[in-house]
Order: C-alpha cells, then sequence, then structure tokens
C-alpha cells in the first residue's frame, strides 16, 4: 500500500519533533524538497514523498534497536504495514549500504530489502544530501564536510562516507541531469 501522502508527515512529526527537534527540522525540509522534486518520479512522486518524510525515523528513541537508522526505520515501516518499497527506498537511502557494511549489517540489509536505483531513489539522496540539519539548503560537498565536521574523522559515519562519496555524488549529478531536462 501506499499510504495518504500526509500519512508519513505525521508519522514522522509523531516519533521526531519532541525526541529530536533538530532531526526534525532536517526531515521536514527533506520532505518538502522530494514533494517538489515528484516530477522526476513521475507516477511513483507518492513513494518519493513518502521515503522522504519517513527517511530517518530510525533515529528515534523508541524505534532504535540495531543503532543503525536506516535498518531500523524501514523494518519499523514494514510492521507498521508500510509499503515494501517505502521500506527499502529508507533501509538504502543516501548510502545507507555502505554504512551497514561499516557497522557489520551489510548482509542483514540484503538479506531484508531490495535495493532500488531508479530516479526515485537518486531524487530521495539528492532531497537528503543537499539538505542540512537544520533544514537549510546546502551543496552535496557542503553536506558531507558538515557530516564530517559533526561527527569528526575518525567515527565510523566519517569512515563510511569516504567510500561512498562517489556513489552519491554520481545520483546527484543523475537527479540535476533529470531537472535540467
Amino acid at each position: 500500500m501506499i499510504p495518504h501522502p500526509e500519512l508519513p508527515a505525521r508519522v514522522a512529526g509523531r516519533l521526531l519533533a519532541r525526541s529530536l527537534p533538530r532531526r526534525w527540522k532536517h526531515v521536514r525540509a527533506v520532505g518538502s524538497k522530494a514533494e517538489a522534486l515528484g516530477r522526476l518520479a513521475g507516477p511513483n512522486a507518492g513513494m518519493l514523498a513518502a521515503a522522504a518524510w519517513l527517511h530517518d525515523i530510525g533515529y528515534a528513541p523508541d524505534l532504535v534497536d540495531t543503532g543503525f537508522h536506516a535498518l531500523d526505520g524501514a523494518r519499523w515501516l514494514l510492521r507498521q504495514g508500510f509499503d515494501v518499497r517505502v521500506a527499502g527506498l529508507v533501509a538504502y537511502h543516501s548510502c545507507a549500504a555502505y554504512e551497514a557494511d561499516e557497522r557489520g549489517l551489510g548482509a542483514v540489509l540484503r538479506a531484508e530489502f531490495s535495493q532500488e536505483e531508479s530516479p526515485t531513489s537518486d531524487a530521495l539522496w539528492f532531497a537528503d544530501m543537499t539538505t542540512g540539519p537544520d533544514g537549510q539548503d546546502l551543496t552535496p560537498e557542503g553536506r558531507l564536510a558538515e557530516i564530517r565536521e559533526r561527527y569528526g574523522p575518525e567515527h565510523l559515519v566519517t569512515q563510511f562516507w569516504r567510500r561512498a562519496e562517489p556513489a552519491l555524488m554520481e545520483a546527484v549529478l543523475r537527479t540535476q541531469e533529470r531537472l535540467t531536462a
């Protein structure tokens, strides 16, 4: 099932607004940006918007299981009856497979969810990785610099981005090309 367009925003707000207000600012901006990018996903615009609103719900304190937000959020979505494709987009958003490997959860992620490579997944990555932690617009390079500064050079998140950056930049470039076409 594809949830009603307003439902994902309400769900994310309920899970994040009070417990993680800064994360909620980011999610609101990513969700809005993805809605504006909907034409790139064509008939999948609703899927893109839902995944964008829900992409970081795995950070919600009540949902943390493995400590890997993409996997925790995607699992929760399936338990709540969300579409398996939305859950898969959340599971793999913004190079999450690289982080899963870094955390020793790559095989688990791949066993439970399929990675989609499409204009929809590219647009989700673009929306997330051009939006800062306070909802501000950033270039992908600016976003990666902000992440590295926030986490520090030795953190697992910084480590996985060293490997993941080329894949991210390819998705961003494909999205930029679709925007100008």
